[in-house]
């Protein structure tokens, strides 16, 4: 699974980066280190407006009843996205990218230990996971409730031996020539929208460990990315 990650850079240099996008009215960003689910991220959907919006991590389905089922839906697996009643329909519909530039894993150690890893591309740019996005609102909302904008990370088992020895998951970090066919507004198909999260080439990943600072989602500042030891 994907449960932390980082967008260690401003609103400005975001949208530098993606140039092809901008950021949405009222939308800021500074850097955060230790992103966990139910806080705010950055990410792009595929409503046309070609906007960096704010999503919250963990995606909660349109008849949720309680928004509380978001946290236990910060992922979602490309091998059983097309069936489950909670992304099936927003595979088809509702697709997003989520701006990040490193993600968090845990190597367990031969002792029993874990060794917190900040996996990254080894150009350093920022990139964008494959996502999914979903509008909820209560039942009983009052006229001009904004509702809630959320969203999920999917995820798929590894594509190197590397990163597999880290973790038996990845989350899907999006080919640069996938994105705009994976955003573009309307429906997909399954088949098409599953062959666009291709994840990209395991050989254009490194990794290194990090403090176990990273562990709680009180420390979010630079020091916690730095090589450990």
């Amino acid at each position: 699974m994907c449960g932390r990650f980082g967008l260690s850079l401003d609103d400005r240099d975001v949208e530098a980066a993606f140039p092809s996008y901008h950021l949405a009215a009222g939308v800021t960003w500074t850097p955060r280190y230790n992103i966990a689910p139910t806080q705010p991220v950055l990410a792009i959907k595929n409503d046309g407006a070609r906007e960096i919006t704010a999503l919250r991590w963990g995606l909660v389905p349109s008849w949720a009843q309680d928004p509380s089922i978001g946290s236990r839906m910060i992922n979602a697996r490309i091998e059983t996205v097309a069936e489950k009643p909670a992304f099936r329909v927003a595979l088809r519909r509702r697709r997003a990218a989520i701006v990040a530039d490193a993600y968090y894993e845990w190597r367990r150690n031969g002792d029993g230990t874990k060794t917190p890893m900040r996996i990254h591309l080894r150009s350093d740019e920022p990139f964008l996971f494959a996502g999914l996005w979903e509008w909820w609102r209560p039942r009983d909302a009052q006229e001009g409730d904004p509702g809630l904008e959320t969203c999920a990370i999917l995820t798929a088992a590894p594509n190197g031996a590397g990163l597999a020895a880290i973790h038996n998951r990845i989350p899907i970090i999006l080919r640069p020539e996938n994105r705009d066919a994976w955003l573009a507004p309307g429906e997909l198909t399954p088949t098409r929208a599953l062959s666009l999260a291709d994840p990209i080439p395991a050989d254009a990943i490194t990794w290194y460990p990090i403090s176990r600072r990273v562990n709680s989602v009180r420390n979010d500042e630079p020091s916690i990315i730095a090589p450990a030891g």
